[in-house]
């Protein structure tokens, strides 16, 4: 079987882009009649019409449209492959990156970064997006450059991770509250208040994350009072109320402030949280220096070492 002319993909991802044979013709360069034979040599090799006549213009077959999502990100690759790398620049960099966090870590880590990047690339801008779940599209897609999170069995296998910090759930109450005062906070003590459960989605009470799995697991539950989406949520309703929140304590030091926080009672296993970015970013210069910048970021502000147990 003759291999096929790759050239043929670039020809093809133009094609579908402009949806017309003249604009494809014009972008690469070639006269009507040879893009129109580039085209019948596409259709005969993958048996389908690909552009089809309706009215003056044409239209996409299923086929087309299908293949149109894999040809971007295919050339793309190609090109860069192809294209001399050069040296990054960093006060030359223009660029906007996207990272997605759940909220703490903005408000933990945001200000040193920031700062770290306006000293460094001061055309670098930052948009932090919320994190609402652990789906790995927006890696893929390329909306997203970098997310930090847990990873878990929703993170796509293809996904690169580095652990930045392991961090372990504390409850946190308003100052004068009866767990702060009275000394140890016991098992018994924090099951006769009234909890906050964070939860992502709707679901069972008290069947969300490490803290509930954890008291499940010695047959013991959490009397819920209310379920909130965040760690911010939680910390406000448990500032103006009786109510007691247990979150991660360095996910959300920037969070509650000013709050009282001890130990909880029992043991819940130790989170790890990491950067993440999609493997199509791996070799890219820029986006090794951001990685890097946000790696020694957490580390300086964390200080001593961030993937030991917190103090």
């Amino acid at each position: 079987m003759a291999r096929p002319d790759l050239n043929l993909l670039v020809t093809l991802d133009v094609l579908l882009t402009e949806g017309s044979v003249a604009a494809a013709a014009r972008r690469l360069r070639l006269s009507p009649s040879a893009m129109s034979r580039a085209l019948a040599r596409l259709r005969e090799a993958t048996g389908d019409p690909l552009l089809v006549r309706a009215g003056r213009g044409l239209v996409a077959s299923p086929r087309a449209l299908e293949l149109r999502e894999q040809l971007g990100p295919l050339v793309q690759a190609a090109e860069a492959a192809l294209r001399p790398q050069k040296p990054l620049q960093l006060d030359q960099l223009q660029k906007t990156f996207t990272l997605r966090s759940r909220e703490g870590f903005v408000e933990g880590f945001g200000p040193a970064l920031l700062a770290r990047i306006a000293r460094e690339a001061p055309g670098v801008r930052l948009h932090f997006l919320p994190k609402p779940d652990k789906d790995s599209a927006p890696l893929r897609d390329g909306s997203v450059d970098l997310e930090t999170g847990v990873v878990g069995d929703s993170t796509g296998p293809e996904v690169r991770a580095q652990a930045l910090f392991r961090d372990r759930f504390v409850g946190v109450v308003r100052a004068g509250h009866a767990l702060a005062e009275g000394g140890e906070v016991t098992l018994a003590r924090y099951l006769a208040c009234r909890h906050i459960e964070v939860a992502r989605r709707a679901g069972p009470v008290g069947r969300h994350g490490p803290v509930d799995e954890a008291l499940a697991a010695s047959g013991q539950a959490r009397d819920i009072a209310t379920t909130v989406a965040g760690f911010s949520a939680a910390l406000a309703l448990a500032q103006a109320t009786e109510l007691v929140a247990s979150v991660p304590e360095r996910h959300a030091t920037g969070l509650h402030g000013g709050m009282h926080r001890f130990a909880l009672p029992f043991t819940v296993p130790p989170l790890t949280v990491s950067l993440l970015w999609h493997p199509r970013l791996e070799a890219d210069p820029a986006q090794r220096w951001l990685r890097g910048c946000v790696r020694e970021v957490v580390a300086e502000v964390l200080g001593g070492d961030p993937l030991s147990f917190p103090g």
